[in-house]
């Protein structure tokens, strides 16, 4: 292993360590309130509060709401002709924020992936349920919602990036193969699964499909690593396109490294490269 890559489990300035109760009592799920500030009027759904469920802990950084996640909320939200009446796959969904804003806009169909670790999974699977389905928190609204979402159009699946398709590409109508639109929201800094994601990525994207990658850079000091997987996807016959750089409040005021980078907010489309 790199030793600079040593600190995507270990030294990075307390990120990405276990806390220190980490095999002892773990902590409780938690909720979070996303509310949708810009709703289109195309969107299928305009329920404006999402409350998405959090694992308590997770050694895959499942239990928090990154700022990634959310921007691709919002992103979502303002450019609705990405996802309404497409074939969405998220990979590394964590609290499936942006699979269930695709569910609401009107995906035709949502593939909402993370690794198949039991609290994960069954987390998603939750969110999914009360967020898009049993309107159980959201009761002013859920019959309503119940009638214009219909058939359940997101689908949960544990997924180890790389490895067979099959269980992802079942659930896509007509026997089509091939998603719309990938999301990829906050896993570049593992750098060393550049390649299975941009595998993934090139496999199953559509001819004109984008995939929609966004990260901040937590770890400044690893920067040009970070955007080394645009450098990578090129040898994957992607291109990429700069959407924006935001600046948003740091995740963690305290981590070390540059306050400036770490505010970052890096979004970019990777479409194929033809």
């Amino acid at each position: 292993m790199d030793v600079e890559e040593k600190d995507i489990i270990g030294d990075s300035g307390g990120l990405f360590a276990e806390p220190e109760d980490f095999y002892g009592s773990q902590p409780e799920c938690h909720f979070t309130k996303y509310v949708r500030e810009e709703i289109s009027e195309s969107s299928k759904s305009k329920v404006k509060e999402v409350a998405v469920r959090l694992v308590g802990s997770s050694p895959l950084w499942g239990h928090i709401l990154w700022n990634s996640g959310i921007y691709t909320a919002k992103h979502l939200d303002k450019h609705v002709e990405e996802c309404k009446n497409k074939c969405v796959l998220e990979l590394g969904a964590a609290g499936a924020l942006p699979s269930l804003i695709s569910g609401l806009i009107g995906a035709n169909k949502v593939v909402c992936t993370d690794y198949p670790d039991a609290d994960l999974i069954s987390n998603m699977q939750y969110n999914v349920d009360h967020a898009l389905y049993s309107g159980e928190s959201l009761s002013r609204d859920s019959m309503l919602l119940k009638k214009q979402l219909g058939e359940r159009n997101v689908i949960v699946e544990g997924y180890i990036w790389g490895n067979d398709y099959s269980n992802l590409v079942k659930h896509l109508p007509g026997g089509q193969n091939k998603f719309d639109l990938i999301i990829l929201s906050d896993l570049v800094f593992n750098h060393t699964e550049h390649h299975k994601l941009l595998r993934t990525t090139k496999d199953l994207l559509a001819d004109d499909g984008k995939a929609l990658v966004v990260f901040s850079p937590h770890r400044p000091w690893l920067l040009e690593k970070d955007l080394g997987f645009f450098e990578t996807a090129k040898e994957y016959s992607l291109k990429s396109e700069l959407i924006e750089i935001a600046h948003w409040r740091p995740m963690f005021e305290q981590d070390p490294g540059s306050e400036e980078i770490r505010s970052r907010v890096y979004a970019y489309y990777l479409i194929h490269d033809t």
